[in-house]
């Protein structure tokens, strides 16, 4: 144990993280020059394209030191978005240190501060590394007095590097040998690991990434899963190399992989405890608990013959994807689809990407939404996240949403900007400090069902690209929310409903209309467009029909004979109308998609 170190990267987006990872991978020389690929740890196009991690990596890496010994260093690198929270938690609390990396041009940004609290919960040992010297907006005295200040660490611990140019690279490696501690544990007490990541191999059935903190495991071995009681026989452990590498057996300190013959990811939770099932340990490690969805939206196919195929691309990816979850649906506008449910927006996405890009699938997806909770006159509590199950108006006492604590870091002339959107977006409680100079820390309370939308996207629209955030659940609390539907001819559109705030109704539902308007071709009957909350039509739009030039032939003569021939093609209009149906084209539930992002 004594030559083992367990750490992880931590950083703000786009501070340098993978390169860094990249560089450290390099110089231990366990992949050839000619194989060598920028981003090396992450695996999916997703990752690459979007330029950030989204499923965690480990890696065993061999390091001779300075000092003439062999190190075994595991690097167990982490996502880097406010999503997959819980999953950094888990992974860190495998290592026993981390490396905090600041980019020297941007400086401490929100993630920087939020990881670096996570790393102080799990006692951590943290190393500053200020990335990205070699630029020439590199200001390294401003950086080192943001570390001390904002982080309260010691700003001569700090290490300079540019992972793109390979300089540092050394330092931190005897930085890392050096600073962080080894593991700790006993080999003879009873098997306890950590569960921080699993995925499906479709030969193998469910990999388990674990940490060992006592005991050891080999093949053979019966575990237990302790949050599950599920119990399994060990077929194979082993290390990550960049392919898996089958040891002998894991021991107290190491990290690595087991292999039992699990056939649904769902059987592994991330953040559980294994032991052995003839000697198990008395207690479960702290910190675990479920994950649970936050953002839920509904999936179709676009084509109703692609149902199965869409089935079973979701079974598929479900595989892969613990924390996400989908049940089946039905919309009397879309037909057959699912109603899933997201840790976040930026899940969402990546679902809905790799969904299309992975799986070949042509989808809508519908608005997505929070969770309410409605108190109803006879004392029930409902958790509604379809605007489909919304009760009886007449029957609710009390409704609530989900509010978050947001922390925004900003450049001090985009604060003005900042506080108008915040408060439009019903921000409360609003804090704010100069951090340094220049440099604002901004804090709001705001109702998640306001940033899942497009707070990101608007956030660095008006910062130019400077501003960055952060939030974390904090309650429910009451609210005033009401359900917008939307008619086509009087039919209600059930894919287009939702539960939205009563004062910004008026203004989505004028938005909708005008957007349905837009994209729904003329036809030969009348169209009318409707938004109502209840009976009650709040907003509308006409899209006029067709209308054949009857009396084209009539040439001179006498008024009646085109009156006669308006008046029957009148008749016919309104026989249409009583027996047709408006066509909604898929495009125009995509429209109102982006209403939200306008």
């Amino acid at each position: 144990m004594e030559n083992i170190r367990n750490f992880s990267i931590i950083a703000h987006i786009d501070h340098g993280k993978s390169t860094l990872a990249d560089r450290i991978i390099q110089h231990s020389g366990i992949i050839p020059e000619r194989e060598f690929r920028n981003q090396i740890l992450d695996n999916m196009d997703i990752e690459r394209e979007r330029g950030i991690t989204i499923k965690s990596q480990t890696i065993n890496l061999p390091y001779k030191a300075k000092d003439g010994k062999e190190y075994l260093l595991n690097l167990i690198d982490t996502p880097g978005h406010v999503d997959f929270h819980y999953e950094v938690s888990r992974a860190l609390a495998s290592c026993e240190g981390v490396l905090l990396v600041i980019d020297a041009s941007q400086g401490v940004e929100a993630q920087t501060i939020a990881n670096l609290f996570v790393a102080m919960e799990e006692n951590l040992k943290i190393i500053p590394v200020i990335n990205k010297i070699d630029l020439p907006t590199a200001d390294i005295d401003k950086v080192k007095q943001q570390i001390e200040k904002e982080l309260d660490l010691n700003p001569n611990d700090a290490i300079l590097c540019s992972a793109k140019e390979g300089i540092g690279i050394e330092n931190i490696l005897e930085a890392i040998v050096n600073q962080i501690p080894p593991p700790r544990g006993n080999i003879d007490k009873p098997l306890t690991g950590l569960v921080f990541d699993a995925r499906y191999d479709i030969f193998r059935g469910t990999v388990v990434s674990c940490r060992i903190f006592d005991g050891k495991i080999k093949p053979g071995d019966s575990i237990i899963f302790m949050s599950t009681n599920s119990k399994f026989i060990v077929e194979e452990v082993g290390i990550f190399r960049l392919n898996k590498v089958s040891v002998r057996e894991l021991s107290v300190g190491s990290v690595g992989y087991i292999i039992a013959g699990i056939k649904d990811v769902n059987e592994v939770k991330i953040g559980d405890t294994i032991t052995l099932f003839n000697n198990p340990v008395s207690l479960s490690l702290a910190g675990f608990r479920e994950s649970k969805p936050v953002v839920f939206s509904s999936i179709y196919p676009v084509s109703s013959e692609d149902y199965e195929s869409l089935k079973d691309a979701l079974a598929k990816y479900k595989l892969n994807d613990a924390a996400f979850v989908y049940q089946k649906d039905s919309s009397v506008a879309l037909g057959l689809g699912f109603r899933c449910g997201f840790l976040g927006l930026l899940h969402l996405e990546v679902v809905q990407e790799r969904l299309e890009k992975e799986f070949n699938q042509s989808i809508i997806m519908t608005i997505p939404t929070v969770q309410y909770r409605f108190t109803i006159s006879d004392g029930q509590t409902l958790t509604i996240d379809n605007p489909l199950y919304y009760p009886d108006p007449s029957k609710i006492k009390k409704c609530e949403e989900p509010y978050v604590n947001m922390t925004i870091y900003t450049p001090e002339k985009y604060f003005g900007a900042i506080m108008k959107m915040c408060i439009d977006k019903r921000g409360i409680n609003s804090k704010f400090n100069y951090i340094r100079q220049g440099q604002m820390e901004i804090h709001f309370e705001i109702p998640l069902s306001e940033v899942i939308f497009d707070f990101h996207d608007k956030l660095k629209s008006l910062t130019q690209g400077y501003g960055s955030f952060d939030y974390e659940f904090s309650e429910y609390r009451e609210s005033d929310v009401v359900k917008l539907d939307i008619l086509i001819n009087g039919d209600k559109i059930d894919a287009l409903s939702m539960i939205i705030y009563k004062e910004n109704a008026y203004k989505r539902a004028r938005g909708v209309c005008e957007k349905l308007k837009e994209t729904i071709p003329r036809q030969q009957i009348r169209i009318d467009i409707q938004a109502a909350i209840g009976s009650k039509i709040i907003s509308r739009s006409t899209i006029s029909p067709f209308r054949k030039d009857v009396i084209a032939k009539c040439y001179g003569g006498d008024i009646t004979r085109k009156r006669k021939l308006l008046e029957k093609q009148k008749e016919g209009k309104k026989k249409m109308k009583v027996v047709g149906s408006a066509i909604i084209p898929q495009n125009a539930f995509i429209a109102v998609l982006k209403i939200e992002n306008e």
